[in-house]
């Protein structure tokens, strides 16, 4: 959520006045935007791709937890409570050392999330004889039958690389706050969010989207906390380019800005509709096209009204209908409405309903379970990818961001193939 595509200098409603910048020049503006939305378009893209990439993995061993309506319905509510608690934090105390205790927290995050976004692409340099050899980290808590796992981790020599190269970036971004390390880790952060963060529904997808569409409103409107806390939170949940680059280069400093939660929330309902369209095996895209199109033109629209009466605006305000209004309208007109909201999205798996129908009039179901429960266990189901145990991700603003820290919404991470998934 957050102030999308804000100005960094600009203050909001009653915020003490910063040092006056230069107005930014037209260009400058354009290049801004432009990046914030490429920048945008990025993981949502390339993040839907690889939520299906682990969706087809046959490399399972159990189904991870996903966004249920119970979740979806309270997440607000959560939202909201956490950024008050941070909005009363950077009033009480001092932001420095608030800001320092977060610079290291997202310090070890980024590096994790940053390493597991280029491991794909990094796979593609490693020798076939490289000499690669296999490690597990394990924390549990308790003995015997109530020992439980904290931490599962299983990684290999090339993910120790990949680590090298990002704990690289997270010094950079240590020590200098530099905003390419911090676009760096917000990419890393988003597109993690997308592919590992997954909607069991479309209906669900409309109570969180619907939900979090009042909060962004509501905090960004009727009060100053969203951007007291977005101008005091120093840590990557925001994506930043300067209006000034041209003139200053890479040491501009009047920077534009959009949150991460404008990218995440969008982008795992877009991936939703992405295993929806799989689902159909009609070798067709069209609900994933649809809404990647509707997020342009609403992340589009956002700019443009910011632009209009120069104030920061709740992204999801234009963001919502977008994403929600065209592909159900796409829907209406292939007569595929009560297809899609009857479809169901089992763990990072999909089946299309004609399956269900199928597993619903089988004989699989015994004493004590339904046919739900025999859909959701059928063997048509796509199995997921097992990931880092409690592996933290990104899924919006302040607000919500510690909220996502405390979720398990990924399973022991998989070892990984000579042969990169789709990046």
């Amino acid at each position: 959520m957050e102030e999308a595509a804000a100005q960094n200098g600009s203050a909001g409603p009653g915020a003490s006045s910063p040092p006056a910048r230069p107005p930014a020049t037209p260009e400058g503006m354009a290049l801004a935007y432009g990046s914030l939305v490429l920048m945008a378009l990025l993981p949502i893209f390339f993040g839907a791709l690889r939520s299906v990439s682990c969706a087809k993995s046959k490399n399972s061993s159990e189904m991870p937890e996903t966004i249920t309506s119970r979740d979806a319905a309270r997440f607000p509510i959560v939202a909201s409570c956490t950024l008050l608690g941070l909005y009363l934090f950077f009033k009480i105390f001092s932001q420095e050392y608030i800001n320092l205790l977060l610079s290291m927290y997202f310090f070890v995050l980024g590096i994790l999330a940053l390493s597991h976004t280029i491991s794909p692409m990094m796979n593609r340099f490693f020798p076939a004889n490289f000499p690669n050899k296999q490690y597990q980290l394990l924390f549990t808590q308790g003995s015997g039958e109530s020992k439980e796992e904290i931490v599962n981790y299983e990684f290999d020599t090339k993910d120790l690389v990949c680590l090298a190269l990002s704990s690289v970036v997270g010094v950079w971004y240590l020590l200098r706050k530099h905003w390419i390390a911090n676009n760096l880790f917000g990419l890393a952060f988003s597109l993690n969010g997308v592919e590992l963060l997954h909607l069991n529904n479309v209906s669900t997808g409309c109570i969180l989207l619907g939900g979090l569409f009042i909060y962004d409103v509501f905090w960004v409107f009727g009060t100053n906390v969203m951007v007291t806390v977005a101008k005091s939170f120093e840590a990557p949940i925001k994506l930043v380019f300067p209006q000034d680059l041209l003139e200053k280069g890479l040491e501009a400093d009047n920077f534009a800005m959009l949150g991460l939660g404008d990218i995440v929330i969008p982008g795992i309902f877009i991936a939703l509709l992405l295993r929806f369209d799989i689902s159909l095996k009609k070798n067709t895209h069209t609900y994933f096209y649809t809404s990647f199109v509707a997020y342009i033109f609403g992340l589009g629209l956002t700019i443009f009204i910011m632009h209009i009466f120069k104030h920061a605006q709740p992204a999801l305000l234009y963001l919502v209908p977008a994403c929600i209004g065209f592909p159900l309208l796409v829907a209406l007109a292939k007569g595929e409405v009560t297809e899609m909201f009857r479809w169901a999205s089992a763990g990072l798996g999909a089946v299309a309903p004609a399956a269900l129908e199928r597993t619903k009039h089988a004989d699989v179901p015994t004493a004590g379970h339904s046919w739900r429960d025999s859909y959701e266990s059928s063997a048509e189901i796509l199995p997921h990818t097992p990931r880092l145990t409690h592996f933290p991700t990104v899924s919006g603003s302040p607000a919500s961001l510690a909220d996502s820290m405390q979720q398990k919404l990924s399973c022991p991470r998989r070892r990984r193939q000579q042969s990169p998934s789709a990046m």
